[in-house]
């Protein structure tokens, strides 16, 4: 049992019980060390999804009632009003993904939380995912030599939950952000096409062609137009390809192949040979109970592995490149971190 979990009980609310913040209000009711007070959503909970305790009508209620911390898994449009409240009332929180709609009020909320020395994450959920979770401990290990191309496929069905952000915010920050932390790299350029299908103002599909800091490539393909639901992501290198399914949780190793052949013609058309397969036996915990033990242990101060306000203000920098590019029909420069984000 962690120092976290042995210390006094955290008093924690939610705030949003839509899609999303019912599984938070599931795994909160029975988080260790943490006691869920009540929830907040304007419409009540028709639903039953809060767990039994009180709905509230707005964030000043909840923290009335006295609080450590705060989920916010509201509409994306309101992460930033939200979370000014909760910084300004000392209140530490764990924010969905994207930080927040626009740069701008990404910035916000760092200057916000950092200001008042308060905890505060991102809901970056692929970072706890077992399969990528040892895809990058496998990396750092150099178990793939130089990493040459990160390739990702985010499909499946129309969310009609989501109305105030396109595909590029709510899915494609997924894969903008495993693909920075898996490879331990910044984005440095992006190229994107948009279509608009669904007769909403927000994309439904986005291609991404990017150039990673360190020289390697990466494109994304990610729409919410398909019937078919698919979370993929291959990373290619030196010494063969890892390929994760990350709605199974399963990690696989490609290796290149040694085999001679004799027939340099062929040799040189086929380039390199299909070697051994490995499928990784992999610890399959439920991401979304690992993000909240990360959160709560560094809310205790007693653990690290959160993804950061800077790092999900990061990520919204690169979806407002992607975008940027869709609608100018050019490739954008994503200026470095150091250069860009200063808060």
């Amino acid at each position: 049992m962690t120092a976290a979990v042995n210390g006094p009980v955290l008093r924690a609310g939610l705030i949003g019980l839509g899609a999303m913040g019912r599984h938070h209000a599931r795994v909160l009711s029975g988080l260790e060390g943490v006691e869920f007070v009540a929830a907040v959503d304007p419409d009540g909970d028709p639903s039953g999804y809060a767990q039994g305790v009180d709905v509230l009508p707005d964030v000043a209620s909840l923290v009335a009632l006295g609080i450590d911390y705060a989920v916010v898994a509201c509409p994306t449009g309101l992460h930033h009003e939200v979370g000014l409240q909760l910084a300004e009332a000392g209140v530490c929180a764990l924010i969905e993904k994207p930080l927040a709609d626009t740069l701008a009020g990404a910035r916000d909320l760092v200057d916000a939380f950092e200001s008042r020395g308060l905890v505060a994450g991102v809901g970056h959920i692929e970072r706890y995912n077992p399969a990528l979770q040892s895809l990058r401990t496998r990396l750092e290990d150099g178990d793939l030599g130089e990493v040459y191309q990160v390739v990702t496929r985010r499909q499946g069905p129309f969310p009609h939950r989501i109305a105030d952000v396109g595909v590029v915010k709510d899915l494609a920050t997924h894969d903008i952000d495993l693909t920075a932390w898996v490879t331990g790299q910044e984005y440095a350029a992006v190229s994107a096409q948009t279509f608009h299908k669904s007769g909403r103002p927000h994309e439904d599909m986005v291609t991404i062609s990017a150039k990673l800091s360190g020289g390697p490539i990466a494109s994304h393909l990610v729409n919410w137009l398909s019937p078919n639901k698919e979370r993929f992501t291959a990373v290619t290198g030196t010494k063969g390809c890892f390929i994760a399914d990350t709605l199974t949780a399963d990690l696989t190793f490609h290796a290149n192949g040694a085999q001679a052949m004799g027939w340099e013609a062929l040799q040189a058309f086929r380039g390199v040979s299909e070697g051994d397969s490995t499928r990784y036996s992999l610890t399959k915990r439920e991401p979304l109970q690992v993000e909240h033990e990360r959160f709560r242990d560094a809310v205790r101060g007693g653990g690290e592995g959160i993804v950061t306000l800077r790092e999900g203000l990061r990520t919204v920098q690169v979806a407002e490149a992607v975008l940027e590019s869709a609608t100018t029909g050019t490739t954008i420069q994503v200026p470095a971190t150091d250069a860009s984000l200063g808060a």
